[in-house]
């Protein structure tokens, strides 16, 4: 009988150590390897008004940039090799006081290029030290943590010297392509800074009607869609940064449910959603898995074609090879 009992407790010890070897593998192909294992997404999307042609459209959020990331530096550079037509910035571009340079040295290419802008939370406030559980607690019980103060200022300051335009509570027209595109903004829902009633409205007629906010919460994405957007962009969600095969992400860090956590997804009869998982994480959980950093380049079409095609690209390659 004996035996019977060392036996099993043998082979609980092994399956115990097995699961902790397994967790420490999964923990550090998340932290050392899948993290900096940038991929550029790409996506067809039927927005634009009959008769219109292609546009091509590069999302970019969620930095969370260090000073010393040059390896994600060089690698947003050179996304301007794709040409795009635009260039949205959706937000989380800090993650430290002194990152603003290295933010302008990744986006320096693409600065020349028209943009579009708005912030984050972690544009306006360094991230802190938490506990992981929160993630996956309900919104309602979390306690809101804010870190020091970030740069923000300097940063919308360059970006408007180059031209960008903040979409920040602003209803704007510009000329893409020879096309007309009509944006609106808000600033960041996830801190309860937007008010929708600044931009309300119609959408003015456009080849393209935009809208664009940094995280994508039910509540501000329903009015857009009602006054007439064509698409929507947004990031914060980080894809659910922790997405497990077969089940996708745990979490959306907002009240975006899971499914749409990432990637192109209607909203409405009429309106498309586009959710950004990102190019970083905090510096507090340097984890990915299953959701690797990622930009996206859209083509956006006349409406009328089919569903949204989807695709990732290899990570580490020049985005030229994929044009």
């Amino acid at each position: 009988m004996s035996t019977v009992r060392d036996s099993q407790k043998l082979t609980a010890k092994r399956l115990a150590a097995g699961t902790v070897a397994l967790g420490a593998a999964a923990f550090g192909y998340a932290s050392g390897i899948e993290r900096r294992h940038y991929v550029l997404r790409t996506a067809e999307l039927p927005v634009l008004a009959p008769g219109a042609q292609p546009m091509r459209v590069l999302h970019i959020s969620d930095l969370h940039m260090l000073p010393g990331q040059q390896a994600k530096q060089r690698w947003v550079a050179a996304l301007d090799r794709l040409e795009p037509d635009l260039v949205v910035n959706t937000g989380d571009n800090l993650a430290h006081p002194k990152a603003v340079p290295a933010v302008l040295r990744a986006l320096g290419p693409l600065l020349e290029r028209p943009g579009l802008f708005v912030f984050g939370s972690n544009d306006y406030y360094a991230p802190k030290p938490k506990n992981p559980a929160r993630y996956l607690m309900p919104r309602g019980k979390k306690k809101r943590i804010h870190g020091r103060k970030l740069p923000w200022r300097d940063l919308r300051a360059a970006f408007l010297e180059h031209g960008w335009q903040d979409l920040t509570h602003v209803r704007h027209t510009l000329t893409v392509a020879g096309q007309t595109v009509f944006a609106a903004g808000l600033d960041d829902p996830h801190l309860r800074r937007d008010r929708y009633g600044e931009i309300a409205g119609p959408a003015e007629p456009a080849t393209l009607r935009l809208g664009v906010t940094h995280s994508p919460e039910p509540r501000i994405l329903d009015p857009f869609a009602a006054d007439g957007y064509d698409l929507v962009l947004a990031g914060h969600t980080h894809g659910g940064q922790l997405r497990i095969p077969g089940i996708g992400a745990l979490v959306t860090n907002c009240e975006l449910d899971r499914s749409r956590a990432r990637g192109a997804s209607r909203w409405g009869a009429h309106m498309w959603l586009h959710v950004s998982a990102g190019l970083g994480t905090s510096p507090y959980a340097p984890a990915r898995f299953a959701c690797p950093p990622e930009a996206t380049l859209l083509t956006l079409v006349e409406r009328g074609r089919t569903t949204a095609n989807t695709t990732k690209a290899t990570p580490r390659k020049s985005p030229r090879a994929i044009r």
